[in-house]
């Protein structure tokens, strides 16, 4: 009877300590580092690659991939293309997903045994006291705590999705913002080109006394006006091209990149998404997020709730073995011994409480992010609509318009019909119509790529860039 008690003893230990391996057989990393989210975002909402490079194979191939791309001019998508191959930032943050993953895999092992042997020497007798220590607490709770940490995991796979689309969105914001600002400093530099042989000729005619010294100095203020904002165009160009070469990861003899001299055409006809708040609801990332939060919550209130009053449970397997001085002759003794608190002082209430009130703070979170998701996606669209309208006019309208107009002033000053003042005054207007027209083209541009963000996430941006204009009076506009 007393071998059958041992043996007892013995499988339920076996049990104890055997349990825990053989969940943590069945937790693993995933094979892709938990990409499979960030790649399929990317490709359904940017038709566009991403890796996460691990490896020096993986870095020399997205160098090469770079490379291919640097050969020709950029176009937009081959500048996020190489944003999201070669920016170190989003590497990092896609490093942050494998940490992610890692503390689910943590989270989801059975903690470890505690082992504990004594040996107590006396003058009659020797003893050793053997412990195997578990936290059946914690085995019990470990399904619910695992299946936290999974949701943890997916949300930080969101994040790094989130993170991926929002450096896309700021590549394409910064490149239209680049091309933008070349396309006006060339334009300013031919503005710039013909006032200067304008104010050579008023000289030479003011040498000869056929234009008088107003005319002259209006003549040479316009062209230092249009010099000083040349200078201011070319240094924007500059610091939009750093901006980009920075998300591009660039450097070196990399960091020369070739950019198109203007803005891509208006499309034909603007999008018409009638359902474009539904769709944001759908499709938008952090919404996403905020829904993984409020089921997170959910569960930790729950589990709160069945815990509240154990907050300490441990079962320990004890073999006690003496020995006589003496006669040599061996006791042994096995036995267990169960652990926990008596919850007198603290009977899990303040553990609730803050389960309950971080369960509604998610629910009403994302109740709030739910309302900015469709005010956001309503502004968004709105302000693609309008930038759209505003640059197909200048386009049709205003700049065909300002063509004639110039055409008939040269003519009348040609004919001595009207003064070199009326021909600046006109030459101003027209070049402030060609900046605006190339800033509602650029404003176009970021509208659209802020309804892409309204849509999909990865953060709205204030779309506007900086303006450039030549004041009536021929003081440089504010900016």
């Amino acid at each position: 009877m007393q071998q059958l008690s041992r043996f007892r003893v013995r499988v339920r230990l076996l049990c104890v300590v055997g349990a825990p391996w053989l969940l943590s057989g069945c937790v693993t990393f995933s094979p892709d580092g938990g990409m499979s989210v960030v790649a399929n975002v990317a490709g359904h909402e940017l038709r566009k690659d991403v890796v996460a490079i691990r490896t020096p194979q993986e870095a020399e191939q997205a160098s090469d991939a770079v490379r291919s791309f640097l050969r020709r001019p950029l176009t937009a998508d081959t500048a996020v293309q190489i944003a999201l191959l070669n920016n170190r930032g989003l590497q990092a943050a896609y490093n942050e997903l494998g940490i992610a993953e890692a503390n689910r895999v943590q989270a989801s092992l059975p903690p470890n045994p505690t082992v504990s042997v004594g040996r107590l020497s006396g003058p009659a007798e020797i003893e050793i006291e053997k412990r195997i220590v578990a936290n059946i607490l914690s085995l019990a709770t470990l399904p619910a705590r695992a299946e936290i940490a999974t949701q943890r995991f997916s949300q930080a796979q969101l994040r790094a999705a989130e993170d991926t689309l929002r450096l896309a969105a700021d590549t394409r914001r910064t490149y239209y913002r680049a091309v933008a600002q070349r396309q006006l400093a060339a334009f300013l530099a031919q503005a710039q080109s013909a006032a200067e042989t304008a104010t050579q000729l008023a000289r030479r005619l003011g040498e000869t006394g056929a234009m008088n010294k107003l005319d002259q100095a209006r003549d040479q203020v316009f062209y230092a006006e249009l010099t000083a904002q040349l200078a201011t165009a070319r240094q924007r160009a500059t610091s939009e091209r750093e901006r980009l070469t920075r998300l591009l990861g660039l450097w070196g003899a990399d960091a020369n990149l070739k950019l198109p001299s203007t803005l891509a055409a208006l499309p034909r006809r603007p999008l018409a998404l009638p359902d474009i708040e539904v769709e944001a609801i759908r499709r938008r990332v952090d919404l996403q997020i905020a829904r993984i939060e409020v089921d997170l919550m959910a569960r930790s209130y729950g589990l709160g709730q069945a815990t509240r009053f154990i907050n300490l449970l441990e079962v320990a397997g004890v073999s006690k073995t003496k020995k006589e001085r003496e006669t040599g002759e061996r006791v042994r003794d096995d036995g267990f011994e169960l652990e926990f608190q008596i919850p007198i002082f603290d009977l899990g209430e303040v553990r609730v409480r803050q389960a309950e009130h971080s369960y509604m703070q998610a629910v009403n979170r994302l109740t709030e992010k739910a309302v900015n998701v469709r005010s956001e996606a309503r502004d968004a669209f709105r302000a693609y609509r309008s930038t759209y309208d505003i640059a197909a006019h200048y386009r049709r309208e205003i700049i065909p318009l300002r063509k004639i107009i110039s055409d008939e002033t040269l003519l009348r000053y040609n004919a001595m019909m009207i003064d070199v003042f009326a021909l600046l005054a006109e030459a101003r207007q027209r070049i402030n119509s060609n900046v605006a027209a190339i800033e509602a083209q650029r404003d176009f541009w970021l509208a659209s790529v802020d309804l892409a963000t309204a849509v999909t996430g990865g953060g709205v941006a204030g779309g506007g860039g900086a303006t450039t204009a030549v004041a009536a009076g021929g003081e440089p506009a504010g900016h």
